[in-house]
C-alpha cells in the first residue's frame, strides 16, 4: 500500500519507518498545542495551501506577547538597550501592554542588533546577533502566528526550526531509516553563510505567498533592516539577517 501524499519524500519515495518511540514522538509533534485562535488559523492553512492571510496582527496581543516573554531564557544576554529578562519582569504587565500598543499603533521600532562572535570548530568566528529584549518578544509572538500557518506546509520529514522538533529527532529518524531501509548513498549539503547572505527582497516575496497582512510584512522588513551595532558603530544590513 502506497503512503499518502503527505508522507512521501520530495523525490517520491516513502518515508523511512521509525522506531516505536520515534513514531510516538512524531504523532505528538503533529498535534502542536496551539491556542484556540491559532488552531483555527492552522486549520484554514491546512484546508488550502493557496490561502493568503490578510489579517494576522490582531493575534499578536498581550497574551501572545506574554507567552513569548515566557519563552525567553532568563539568563540570556541583553541587547543594545541593556534590559534583561529579570528587569523587564518587574513591571511585566504594564510593559507588555505598552509594547502591544506600540506594535498595533505603528510606533514600535526595532533597535539595532548587538553583534558578537563565537569561535567555530575550523578556527574561524561565527557572528551572532543579540536583539533587544522587546524585539525578541515581538519576533517570538509573530513567529508563533507564522508557525501556525507554515506547519501546514511542511512535510513529515522536515525538522528544522519547527515547534517541538529538534536535530536529535532528525538524527533518530535518519538512524532508523539507515538501519531499516536499503540505502545506497546519503547526501549531506549545506548553504554556505546562508544567514549572512539572505536577500531581503526575495525573502519578503516568498513570505508574501502566504502572508498578505502588510503590517506583518512591515515588521519583518523592519527587523531585516534594523542594522547591527558592533564596537559602538551602527552598520546597515543590505543582505542577511541581523
Amino acid at each position: 500500500m502506497m503512503p499518502s501524499k503527505e508522507t512521501r519524500r520530495a523525490e517520491g519515495r516513502p518515508r523511512p519507518e521509525r522506531s516505536p518511540v520515534e513514531r510516538a514522538r512524531v504523532r505528538t509533534q503533529g498535534r502542536v498545542a496551539w491556542p484556540a485562535h491559532l488552531g483555527r488559523v492552522n486549520e484554514a492553512a491546512r484546508q488550502s495551501r493557496q490561502t493568503r492571510f490578510t489579517a494576522l496582527l490582531h493575534h499578536v496581543n498581550v497574551a501572545a506577547l506574554r507567552r513569548a516573554y515566557g519563552r525567553q531564557r532568563k539568563k540570556a544576554s541583553s541587547g543594545v538597550d541593556g534590559i534583561t529578562v529579570e528587569e523587564y519582569s518587574r513591571d511585566l504587565e504594564a510593559n507588555l501592554r505598552d509594547l502591544c500598543d506600540r506594535v498595533h499603533s505603528g510606533r514600535y521600532r526595532p533597535l539595532p542588533v548587538r553583534r558578537v562572535y563565537i569561535p567555530k570548530p575550523d578556527g574561524g568566528q561565527r557572528p551572532i546577533g543579540i536583539p533587544a529584549l522587546e524585539d525578541k518578544i515581538v519576533q517570538n509572538a509573530v513567529a508563533e502566528v507564522l508557525s501556525a500557518i507554515y506547519e501546514a506546509d511542511f512535510l513529515g520529514f522536515s525538522y528544522g526550526f519547527r515547534p517541538k522538533r529538534s536535530a536529535y529527532g532528525a538524527l533518530d529518524a535518519l538512524q532508523t531509516g539507515l538501519m531499516t531501509q536499503k540505502v545506497n548513498w546519503v547526501l549531506d549539503a549545506d548553504i554556505r553563510s546562508f544567514f549572512d547572505s539572505v536577500d531581503h527582497e526575495w525573502l519578503l516575496r516568498m513570505v508574501s505567498h502566504r502572508i498578505a497582512d502588510r503590517r506583518i510584512l512591515r515588521l519583518i522588513s523592519q527587523w531585516l533592516r534594523a542594522g547591527i551595532l558592533e564596537s559602538g558603530e551602527w552598520q546597515e544590513m543590505r543582505a542577511g539577517t541581523p
